[in-house]
């Protein structure tokens, strides 16, 4: 889990934890090509957020040669449920029920997300 002191990721670090997590280690570059155009950082911007990255515990960094490979410490997985955890205990007082019920009251869910949402529900009932 990563530390206190700052617990959520940015967009900018967000993107830069979806080119590790999907590559599992890259270079400062490989991570700067990896990005999409859209998205397009010097390469600086990009240094200085996985060093942010790294201090938040994130990532840590490998030395080879004069290279420093950068690795996700924290999977995705364990990321977004840290993620969902802040915003339910900042916005839900820690409900996770308030939560549900603010996306199910939604007006912009569809008919397929509620159905495949009621699936869960139903398999949740199901469970001893």
């Amino acid at each position: 889990m990563p530390p206190k002191k700052s617990p959520t990721l940015t967009e900018a670090e967000l993107r830069l934890m979806e080119v590790l997590w999907q590559k599992g280690q890259a270079t400062v570059h490989q991570v700067l090509e990896a990005l999409p155009p859209e998205f397009s950082l010097a390469y600086n911007s990009v240094l200085t957020t996985i060093r942010i990255l790294e201090k938040k515990g994130y990532v840590q960094h490998l030395k080879e040669g004069r290279a420093h490979i950068y690795m996700p410490l924290i999977g995705k997985q364990d990321a977004t449920r840290f993620e969902i955890r802040n915003l339910v205990g900042r916005f839900f007082k820690n409900s996770h029920e308030l939560l549900v019920l603010n996306i199910l009251e939604d007006e912009s869910i569809s008919g397929d997300e509620l159905k495949r949402l009621g699936q869960v529900l139903q398999q949740g009932k199901e469970k001893p």
